[in-house]
């Protein structure tokens, strides 16, 4: 009988089955993503041609400049949020919904993420490890208060400049800034996943910023089958067992199809 499944451009059925059928057979599955799971839910990514940094300066959101300018910290932050979201209201895409369903028919172990958009979660995902923090909560500098974000970014551009909590310490966004060293529980949690994966996909990420890059590697290196979807070329590829150069709201579907 003739395969009439959609075949993604850049992909391959015998790749294609080549992944699900390591996903069906693996014990412990496991996948990383970057920018490139959210760019078609309407985030911008923040690096290369166009990027968020080519418009914004990084050294605005350095740990160094919170400390000592706080309110110009947030205004800055005001912006930022501004060129990213707009007035968007982000939704989960058929890439994070494929994710959640994988997790859901037992192929998928954790979701790793350097993304921040909490799409993830939104999609149903219940084992999301975000290496970079979220921007969907703040938290206090001083006393470690977290809460929702949303009140806190309508505090500050109300003109309540830095927004404070209870304490009287200084909110600041939930994220990692640059200047600060990824946190250990998540990339201690990230680093024995990779380790125990059966197998790895490598998603919509450029694997060019470290330590994240470095899950791929580590993952291979301990025997899991390394699959990498991403448009462009990556550090990783001469690492992985199948290459995927197609868009991820494809590939991913079609794995799901294919279990």
């Amino acid at each position: 009988m003739a395969d009439d499944r959609h075949e993604p451009e850049g992909g391959t059925d015998e790749t294609l089955d080549a992944v699900a059928e390591a996903l069906r057979t693996a014990e412990t599955g496991v996948t990383l993503t970057g920018a490139g799971v959210s760019t078609a839910s309407g985030i911008p990514s923040f690096r290369g041609d166009d990027g968020v940094w080519e418009r914004h300066d990084p050294a605005d959101f350095h740990r160094r400049r919170l400390d000592a300018d706080p309110a110009g910290f947030w205004v800055d932050r005001l912006s930022l949020r501004e060129a990213i979201y707009g007035d968007l209201d982000p939704e989960p895409n058929a890439a994070h919904e494929a994710l959640a369903a994988l997790e859901a028919d037992g192929h998928l172990d954790a979701v790793l993420t350097q993304n921040t958009d909490g799409l993830h979660d939104a999609a149903g995902t219940d084992r999301v490890v975000e290496l970079h923090g979220t921007n969907q909560r703040v938290v206090c500098d001083d006393c470690g208060h977290r809460r929702d974000a949303e009140a806190v970014f309508e505090q500050a551009a109300d003109g309540d400049l830095p927004p404070r909590c209870n304490c009287g310490g200084v909110y600041r966004p939930d994220v990692v800034l640059f200047g600060e060293p990824m946190p250990d529980v998540a990339m201690n949690e990230a680093q024995r996943l990779a380790r125990d994966s059966d197998v790895f996909l490598a998603v919509g990420s450029s694997l060019s910023v470290q330590p994240a890059s470095l899950l791929p590697k580590i993952a291979a290196e301990a025997g899991s089958t390394l699959v990498v979807i991403n448009y462009e070329e990556t550090p990783r590829d001469a690492n992985a067992a199948h290459v995927l150069r197609a868009d991820v709201m494809q590939v991913l579907p079609a794995i799901v199809e294919r279990l």
